[in-house]
């Protein structure tokens, strides 16, 4: 088994050094498993059991002093399933797995998803902040009239669009920690040198407006898998959704190419595209494993398990 994990594309952390030994032991409690779909599952829970990334614990907050997780999963045989907005719970892939192989759907929102999360045994009602989210929340004071004074609020601190559709920093985040635009999502890609697997999770964006949902549980655009290679992406979530990033990236190796060539070749359209920042990891049939970003970093793990 073949597995590659990412963190996120964003800025560079403060902490790289334990934030890559959670990725280490991601990507190698993914390649002990027996199939592509468990290694993804698997690496991406570590992930979302840790508060060093923005998925499960220490999830970004949204306008409302909420926390909504969502994530999608998809094998090379276009099985599919993902969930969203969803409060209060850690493992948002496994929400999306059992959409994928319960349901007869491939996508559930909001409570909705919860009440299956629980019907199928995986555990809500889970406390989502870290300290670091706890302290960042503590300092803002955040409006109470509903989505309106949301917007007002949240609009010179989440970002606005140009008349080119390309997402700008808001004035007041322009020369802030970058950490505030929480792009740490995680993802993960699977080979057993049959089967492809993908999935990706995410608490969205910091200070998003309640209910917003991003890329990462949207089919092509967050996640993608077919015949030819698995695919996760992380970065700025609307611009990936507006290009389908993960499924471009598919189409290259389609075309022709190995996964390197094609996530560096789909990154560089991206930000000509967009102007935005973003991050990709595949692996193709051949094995051949791909990761490219233009943010300032983007840290990834790899592993191999031959006996799996």
């Amino acid at each position: 088994m073949q597995v590659l994990v990412h963190g996120g594309a964003g800025s560079t952390p403060e902490e790289p050094e334990p934030r890559q030994a959670v990725l280490d032991e991601a990507a190698e409690t993914g390649a002990a498993q027996a199939n592509p779909v468990d290694a993804v599952e698997d690496a991406i829970g570590v992930l979302e059991s840790s508060p060093r990334f923005n998925a499960g614990v220490g999830s970004a907050v949204q306008s409302d002093g909420e926390i909504r997780t969502d994530a999608g999963i998809m094998t090379d045989d276009r099985s599919v399933g993902a969930a969203c907005s969803m409060p209060d719970v850690e493992h948002a892939v496994s929400v999306a797995r059992i959409v994928m192989e319960e349901t007869p759907h491939g996508f559930l929102s909001g409570g909705h998803a919860v009440s299956l999360a629980e019907a199928f045994g995986v555990e809500t009602g889970v406390d989502l902040w870290s300290e670091r989210t706890r302290e960042k929340w503590a300092a803002l004071e955040p409006p109470s009239g509903g989505p309106r004074s949301e917007l007002e609020w949240i609009s010179e601190r989440y970002g606005r669009t140009d008349p080119d559709g390309r997402e700008e920093a808001a004035e007041s985040t322009r020369d802030a920690d970058a950490a505030d635009l929480d792009h740490d999502t995680v993802g993960a890609v699977a080979f057993d040198g049959e089967r492809l697997a993908a999935a990706t999770s995410t608490g969205g964006r910091w200070l998003a407006l309640a209910g917003r949902v991003g890329d990462v549980p949207q089919v092509g655009s967050g996640f993608y898998a077919c015949p030819s290679a698995a695919v996760s992406a992380t970065g700025a979530g609307e611009d990936i959704a507006r290009v389908t990033l993960s499924k471009r990236v598919a189409g290259h190796v389609e075309r022709g190419l190995d996964a390197d060539a094609a996530t560096e070749l789909a990154i560089e359209e991206f930000a000509e595209l967009t102007g935005s920042t973003a991050g990709v990891i595949a692996i193709d049939a051949r094995g051949t494993l791909g990761s490219a970003y233009n943010s300032d970093g983007m840290q990834t793990a790899r592993a191999t398990d031959r006996s799996s």
